[in-house]
């Protein structure tokens, strides 16, 4: 059998971790049995569907990286398609014309399917005795509209969250009816938060804009995504995309709930960023800090990239950058205002940044053992401690208490940047 999926989002809100969960599954899995993977907009809720969501919806996928083989195909232009399998129906008896509405009468039965991760299921019909297939307004309802469509396109493979298996019976009433052959059935289990509720906003359920805004590259984001209801076997938490398109079948599909981690996803995104080359990182961190106004038209890739090799292995995200090592991209400092005074405002901490200026200033290069040398020479002729004067050193330079090494920092920075800010600190922020 040829593999066909499919993902029907509706364009009425942002592609959120859930739905993104099970685009991802279906393209996978379609994938893996070298299928096709097909993108269906249910559009049909004109008032409530909107452009704005359908270019959300596209460019998540483009940032996960899940492109259609087929699609995007659209409910609200396939209405002809819909009003013949109803005129099919209404022909032969087994649907009624109410009020505007195409209602279908359910005979009382017994409605049994497969699915493929949680066995057979069996439903009663009388639990849904009726069936609007056509609203008065002419627009088809989900549930017909699901069969037309999946028939129509072939589909082999219905994957969804299992919050649809009621839906599932009703629609098998439909297959039977219209004399059309049923796709195979896979339920997912649904996310969940801490509290194991039905993920929400407050537990996680973001829109993946906004996890490609804070910066999760996007291979770790689909890793992660992949290991929500689904197992790789041996432990394993790293798989490449490639290897999850390898390894993944519905057999490792699990059926309870998924509970979303935002401590593991951000360790994941973290090894993911250990593990990318200083220029690929430096690459994310120019095209992140222009679009935040932190690099001006002209920038040294080489020096990026030093900063890459000293933060690939700090950051948790590339929002990471801009939050916390500002001070690289910015001649002006943001001081946090309880380092400053725990760390500067002391006896002999201005005296000593001052020397620290006049000596640096003589320095005939900046590389990192030099500048090494001549700060720690200095704390050794005051006999001083070394965190008495680094601490100090490290809030004037950066503003903040916690930093990369320092002196790798220092070197960065530049000499230029380093003598002004040493001064400012003396002569400004310390006693």
């Amino acid at each position: 059998m040829s593999v066909r999926t499919r993902f029907a989002p509706s364009p009425t809100g942002t592609l959120h971790v859930g739905s993104a969960r099970t685009a991802l599954f279906n393209w996978l899995f379609a994938k893996h049995h070298q299928g096709t993977f097909i993108l269906r907009i249910e559009d049909t809720d004109q008032k409530r569907s909107q452009s704005v969501f359908l270019q959300d919806i596209q460019e998540s996928l483009a940032y996960l990286g899940i492109a259609a083989d087929e699609g995007p195909v659209f409910q609200s232009q396939r209405l002809p398609l819909y009003q013949q399998a109803v005129e099919r129906l209404l022909s032969s008896g087994e649907a009624v014309r109410e009020e505007g509405a195409v209602i279908f009468q359910v005979k009382p039965q017994s409605v049994s399917f497969n699915d493929l991760i949680h066995g057979t299921i069996t439903v009663e019909t009388s639990l849904f005795e009726r069936l609007v297939l056509m609203k008065s307004d002419g627009t088809p309802t989900y549930n017909f509209a699901c069969v037309v469509d999946d028939a129509d396109m072939r589909i082999s493979h219905v994957i969804r969250g299992d919050d649809h298996i009621a839906n599932t019976p009703k629609q098998v009433v439909l297959y039977q009816a219209l004399g059309l052959p049923l796709p195979l059935f896979a339920h997912i289990p649904l996310i969940v938060g801490a509290d194991r509720a039905r993920l929400s906003k407050r537990t996680g359920a973001t829109a993946v804009a906004d996890y490609r805004a804070v910066g999760y590259l996007p291979e770790a984001f689909v890793n992660y995504l992949a290991l929500l209801g689904w197992s790789p076997g041996g432990n394993r938490e790293l798989v490449p995309t490639e290897e999850l398109i390898q390894l993944f079948d519905l057999t490792r599909a699990r059926k309870t709930a998924a509970q979303f981690d935002q401590q593991k996803l951000d360790w994941l995104n973290g090894q993911y960023l250990k593990r990318t080359s200083a220029e690929q990182l430096a690459g994310l961190f120019e095209e992140r800090l222009r679009s935040h106004g932190l690099l001006s038209n002209h920038v040294d890739k080489a020096w990026l990239a030093r900063i890459a090799v000293l933060l690939k292995d700090r950051l948790k995200t590339l929002q990471d950058l801009e939050e916390e090592h500002t001070f690289f991209f910015t001649d002006a400092v943001q001081y946090q205002e309880e380092s400053v005074a725990q760390f500067l405002r002391k006896p002999g901490v201005a005296d000593f940044l001052r020397g620290l200026k006049e000596r640096l200033s003589a320095m005939q290069t900046f590389d990192t053992p030099v500048v090494e040398a001549a700060t720690r020479g200095l704390i050794a002729e005051r006999q001083l401690q070394p965190k008495d004067a680094i601490h100090p050193v490290r809030v004037a330079l950066t503003g903040r208490s916690v930093s990369p090494p320092l002196f790798e920092t220092m070197s960065i920075l530049g000499r230029e940047r380093v003598l002004n800010r040493l001064d400012h600190a003396a002569n400004h922020l310390a006693q």
